[in-house]
């Protein structure tokens, strides 16, 4: 094993990917509220949880190594945790921009990226594509 491989599979570099989603979350919302383009009404909201998802999903690759299917659901309870509270951080720091206001529901659409995604990898990750393709039993003859 090199030493890239090695250093990107394990270690603070797994959590590179979560800096860079978190550095770009802050950045949007940055930008003043008459810079934003207009979409159709609660394309917002679509974007908040596509953005919180990336952001849990991105978590979770940075602890893919340490994580089993026991300690799954406490770190992914931590992820949403987390999450959260950087989408809580994010609308206090919107209450300081131009055009730009704190707003419950986009927490909420926050929390719900971040829950889709835990819940997504623990399926994909701990049995749920095993399951769809069989779980490895050879299938039963009738």
């Amino acid at each position: 094993m090199t030493f890239y491989e090695n250093s990107m599979t394990s270690g603070p570099l797994r959590f590179l990917p979560m800096a860079a989603v978190m550095a770009a979350i802050f950045l949007l919302s940055h930008t003043p509220g008459q810079d934003l383009p207009q979409g159709f009404n609660g394309l917002d909201k679509i974007c908040h949880a596509v953005a919180y998802a990336a952001l849990a999903a991105s978590c979770l690759y940075g602890l893919t190594a340490g994580l089993t299917q026991k300690t799954f659901a406490k770190y992914g309870l931590i992820v949403i945790f987390c999450s959260v509270a950087y989408g809580l951080s994010d609308e206090f720091h919107q209450s300081f921009i131009p055009g730009r206001s704190p707003s419950w529901l986009d927490i909420a659409a926050d929390a719900s990226g971040a829950v889709l995604a835990v819940l997504s990898w623990g399926w994909w990750r701990h049995g749920g594509r095993n399951r769809r393709r069989g779980g490895g039993k050879p299938p039963s003859s009738s």
